[in-house]
């Protein structure tokens, strides 16, 4: 477990037990990592123009709001490939938004913890998580973006130029 605030890992260098090193990290949210430079995808919206739009931002999915900004679905490059799939084969035309999104989805606070959330990072959670200020969106947040910086803050490491185009 990963406490706020550092980054502990376990060097094996051959001794026993492997020495384990502190790395100081600075106390991030969610709001230091997440892009709010994406327009999200609104109701009646055509499945087409949202594949053009995840493709164009490289990111797997993008929540869905009302007039008011409020999340009320998320679309997924999952949801889109099957709902294209369907319709294409019963020759159905370009479906909407509406009738392909998740209704349900997961949003998160702009200042929670990047280290609470990537605790809480598992296979079948989300992706892309939606970042919501007193209910209306104002951005998302990838595990690419939550990924590269805690690499570059715990390691150094300089994302690639595709991984920080998610943030």
């Amino acid at each position: 477990m990963v406490d706020s605030g550092v980054i502990a890992y376990a060097h094996y260098n051959g001794d026993h037990p492997p020495r384990r090193e502190i790395l100081p990290m600075r106390s991030l949210k969610v709001s230091d990592v997440m892009w709010n430079h994406i327009e999200p995808v609104r109701c009646g919206t055509q499945l087409t123009k949202v594949v053009k739009t995840l493709l164009h931002n490289h990111v797997t999915g993008l929540p869905v709001v009302d007039d008011q900004r409020h999340v009320i679905g998320f679309i997924s490059e999952q949801d889109c490939i099957h709902a294209l799939l369907v319709s294409g084969y019963h020759r159905e035309g370009d479906p909407l938004v509406d009738d392909v999104m998740f209704r349900k989805p997961v949003t998160i606070s702009a200042e929670m913890s990047v280290v609470d959330l990537a605790q809480n990072l598992g296979a079948g959670k989300p992706k892309v998580y939606p970042v919501v200020d007193h209910g209306k969106l104002i951005g998302i947040v990838t595990r690419t973006a939550i990924l590269a910086e805690l690499a570059r803050t715990g390691f150094g490491l300089e994302p690639p130029k595709h991984a920080s185009a998610e943030y």
